[in-house]
């Protein structure tokens, strides 16, 4: 498994994650600066945000998107064909591919999820060509995910499984400031950056921010998703008072920050 979706519901992950994957993928693409590549490999593509982010800014390039979810797999081909995009499942730490096969090697809010990152990131520098880049990217869940961050301190204040979810989540690798960036020198890549980057996250409703945690994606969408009774009821009433904060049901956005890397081979 490389990611916290692997093997998930598509659709319900398209909700929770994937319309917020599309937004940060053109702030992590500038970022990235991968030029005229003509080939690059998306590094669990999910439901293909990022690999579709690419086909548009590159459209000469050939690009290859690879995931370990079978269901995301098939959505990213059903979102319509493309004939230089491919999709591919596969395992982040064995992929499938030769030595110095691509221009660049992206992965856009997944190294985190991977348990052996290290292997991960390596595979990804063999099957970039030497001068091409290498960048990841993964959510600051400690201090930058705010919608996240809402619902965790709501539910650790609540419940000590909601505490023990917390401290999970938080005690991830590669979400504080420099851990990419100090993956990124360990494995020999030169000419490392970290940034942060931003975007907003927009909901509707409070219904449009707490419906989609019960489909049980993510990584809070497990915990959410097993709520009963009255601890379920608790905790979303106490969280509708976070999301209305004094003011009347509606539209609410909150920032989202991501870390980013990237390092020439």
């Amino acid at each position: 498994m490389t990611s916290g979706y692997a093997g998930g519901n598509a659709a319900v992950y398209e909700q929770m994650m994937g319309r917020w994957s599309l937004r940060l993928a053109h702030s992590f693409l500038a970022f990235a600066e991968i030029g005229d590549a003509d080939s690059v490999l998306d590094v669990g593509c999910g439901t293909g945000s990022l690999s579709f982010s690419l086909a548009d800014a590159l459209p000469k390039a050939r690009i290859v998107g690879i995931d370990p979810s079978q269901p995301f797999i098939e959505h990213a081909k059903a979102r319509g064909p493309h004939q230089r995009l491919t999709f591919e499942q596969g395992d982040a730490t064995a992929l499938p591919f030769a030595d110095v096969e691509f221009s660049a090697a992206l992965s856009l809010l997944v190294l985190n999820f991977v348990p052996d990152h290290e292997k991960a990131a390596r595979e990804m520098l063999r099957v970039t060509k030497p001068g091409g880049v290498v960048a990841a990217s993964v959510w600051d869940f400690r201090g930058g995910l705010t919608y996240v961050r809402m619902f965790l301190d709501t539910a650790a204040a609540l419940d000590p499984a909601g505490e023990a979810t917390r401290s999970k989540i938080y005690g991830m690798p590669l979400i504080s400031s420099g851990e990419l960036a100090g993956l990124w020198r360990k494995i020999g890549l030169r000419d490392v950056q970290e940034a942060s980057l931003t975007i907003r996250m927009d909901f509707r409703s409070f219904a449009d921010y707490w419906e989609p945690w019960l489909g049980g994606q993510g990584t809070v969408g497990p915990y959410a998703a097993g709520l009963k009774g009255e601890m379920k009821s608790l905790i979303e009433h106490r969280l509708r008072l976070a999301y209305l904060a004094g003011g009347q049901d509606g539209a609410r956005s909150f920032a989202a920050t991501a870390w980013a890397v990237r390092g020439i081979r």
